[in-house]
């Protein structure tokens, strides 16, 4: 999302710049046909477009509150899944011991075990981001041609890495390929994980009771991943969707006919006291149907980027960089010289991915 301010209005107006010519271009033809042709039929009462602009307020309100709903659960999650990422690190660097070992193992294995478990980890946060970057059916950010300028400018690390290239480093070659046999990849890891620990509670090298509670924090990153996918693979109900890109062009283009002939009235009203501003004041339409047109239009379009909050545009969770924040503490709590441990996901325009 952006992180400065000054971003903000500027960048609005230069990602809904097209529309903004359309609805400067669509004023100036009505006021045209109304003021110069004299087709002064061409008009909608007032009221009507009134009724009109109320319900499409109400659904975009509802639209708005619905998706953010979703960004924020989405965000909710990614956060649990920092906090159980390094507690469950924690707990393997101080519950693989020798203490109820049946036979004591030299330290260097002790680190073996903890060094392939944090990878593993580290792989199934590697397998959750793809997994939640790729594309569905319902999902149109990254094939509206408004959005084009937009994934050019910013770089997602799932588009730029394939899934098995980034999996192979984390994982030995035959989990890979167990890894890569299965639909879920996220799901397999953690399968991986569980079947790790049980033989080494098998081994003594973890107390049964830490064995209980390492399985607990799987419970629990396995919760997360679920709800993680919950929102992935259902859709906002498109009903609302569709209705509200719909209803928005409708009051959008019934706008500037109510709107210029209300101004024409208004300047024939100061004709007789101010002559100059009155014989011109009905093309002060144009820019006043801009704008409501333009907020209107932005509204429904912040809503429609938000539905799906992993697809990768500004506005989602930046899981990219979530991921690579606990992969680089991971790293590190298991003692990883420095120059092995990648460096933070770069942000582009103030945008983290």
């Amino acid at each position: 999302m952006y992180t400065k301010k000054k971003y903000s209005s500027r960048t609005m107006l230069r990602w809904t710049r097209r529309e903004l010519r359309f609805f400067i271009v669509t004023s100036l033809i009505v006021t045209i046909l109304y003021e110069i042709v004299g087709l002064k039929w061409l008009q909608v009462p007032w009221t009507a477009l009134a009724l009109i602009g109320t319900a499409v307020a109400f659904l975009i309100g509802f639209q708005s509150n619905a998706v953010y709903g979703r960004l924020w659960e989405a965000r909710q999650i990614w956060g649990g899944i920092v906090n159980d990422s390094r507690m469950f690190g924690i707990m393997i660097l101080d519950m693989i011991t020798n203490e109820y070992a049946k036979s004591h193992s030299a330290e260097s294995v002790l680190q073996e075990h903890k060094r392939k478990i944090i990878y593993r980890h580290v792989a199934w946060l590697t397998a959750l981001r793809h997994a939640m970057r790729g594309v569905k059916p319902w999902e149109s950010y990254r094939i509206n041609k408004r959005n084009k300028e937009w994934l050019e400018a910013l770089h997602i690390p799932e588009l730029e890495i394939t899934l098995e290239d980034d999996l192979k480093k984390h994982l030995s070659e035959e989990e890979y390929a167990d890894v890569m046999g299965k639909t879920n990849k996220a799901a397999a890891v953690l399968r991986l994980q569980s079947k790790h620990l049980k033989e080494l509670k098998e081994q003594g090298l973890i107390w049964e009771f830490s064995f209980l509670e390492l399985e607990s924090k799987l419970s629990d990153l396995m919760t997360h991943q679920g709800k993680s996918e919950r929102i992935k693979n259902f859709p906002y109900p498109r009903q609302y969707a569709t209705l509200g890109y719909d209803f928005v062009n409708i009051f959008i283009l019934l706008l500037p006919f109510g709107i210029v002939p209300e101004f024409g009235k208004l300047g024939m009203s100061l004709v007789q006291t101010y002559p100059i501003i009155g014989t011109y004041f009905v093309w002060l339409a144009v820019p006043f149907s801009t704008i409501v047109s333009w907020v209107f239009n932005t509204m429904q379009r912040i809503g429609t980027v938000g539905e799906n909050p992993f697809e990768g545009s500004a506005n989602d969770v930046p899981i990219s960089t979530i991921s690579r924040a606990i992969e680089i503490d991971l790293l590190e709590m298991i003692g990883t010289p420095k120059e092995n441990i990648p460096g933070p996901i770069r942000s582009d325009a103030d945008v983290q991915m």
